[in-house]
């Protein structure tokens, strides 16, 4: 039996041992997965299984507890998914009007993109900044709770093959320069200025166990946050808000709830979407 054959109905001890793995991740790693929502959680641990040929998930648990390479290969499966630059252009004409009307009137403005899926999701944010004319006052705070990520996002750069897409997400997403003029170029690859680049500060900070550290004016998180269970999603929230200035705003996966916590301080910015202003 493979990986794969394991994500039918008569997978039933899949759930503890499940359980297990996560447990033993967190006593050995210090990751907690362990309120995350359960089915995408289990669909990523089924598919490394079935990349790696593993019949169980106390197979699996081995592996991870006692091979390095196995470990950072599930820590990797569970981290947020990658972004990619301007990947998804509706997000990011709304996230210019967020900078042009919601962030004009702060003095120094701080921005949070917690647990930030890698460079080009600050890359992109970094670009919006320098053509509202704000990326020389403001300071962007990017976290990631996986070291080798946070690593490969500081070190990072773009094959230029990729390029000629990126310009086209840059025009869909209201975009009237050259991307590559926001570039370097090394070799085959390209790297964000250096003047950009200096606006992002990278730290590694879990959003499950870690305490606020800043105020901000802007914090989004439209990734990791859809990955969370009911109450961890809950504690997220009450951090973000804890984290989040009077008047500032937050950009998140879904619309709140009116059960979700500290949603009465709150007015959405857009109809329908999920962008909303601390009031209160």
């Amino acid at each position: 039996m493979n990986g794969t054959a394991r994500q039918g109905p008569g997978a039933a001890g899949d759930e503890l041992e499940i359980d297990l793995l996560l447990e033993g991740v967190f006593q050995r790693y210090g990751f907690d997965f362990r309120a995350y929502e359960r089915c995408g959680l289990k669909r990523r641990v089924l598919g490394l299984m079935a990349e790696r040929d593993l019949a169980t998930v106390s197979l699996l648990q081995d592996r991870v507890l006692h091979d390095a390479a196995s470990a950072s290969a599930l820590l990797r499966a569970l981290s947020v998914r990658p972004a990619f630059l301007f990947d998804d252009p509706e997000q990011v004409r709304q996230l210019r009007e967020v900078l042009c009307t919601c962030l004009g009137a702060s003095a120094l403005p701080k921005v949070w993109l917690a647990e930030c899926a890698h460079a080009e999701e600050a890359w992109s944010l970094a670009i919006l900044l320098a053509e509202q004319k704000m990326h020389r006052r403001t300071e962007i705070f990017a976290t990631v709770a996986n070291e080798e990520l946070l690593a490969e996002a500081v070190d990072a750069s773009i094959p230029m093959e990729r390029m000629a897409q990126y310009q086209e997400n840059y025009l869909k997403s209201g975009g009237t320069a050259k991307l590559a003029d926001y570039f370097e170029v090394r070799g085959k690859r390209a790297v964000l200025l250096p003047a950009l680049r200096s606006r992002v500060t990278w730290a590694q900070y879990n959003l499950v166990t870690d305490a606020s550290f800043n105020e901000f004016q802007l914090i989004l998180c439209r990734r990791a946050l859809a990955d969370f269970g009911p109450l961890l999603r809950q504690r997220v929230l009450r951090l973000f808000h804890d984290s989040l200035a009077r008047f500032g705003v937050l950009g998140i996966d879904r619309a709140l709830a009116p059960g979700d916590t500290l949603a009465a301080s709150y007015q959405p910015v857009f109809a329908h979407q999920a962008w909303y202003k601390r009031v209160a």
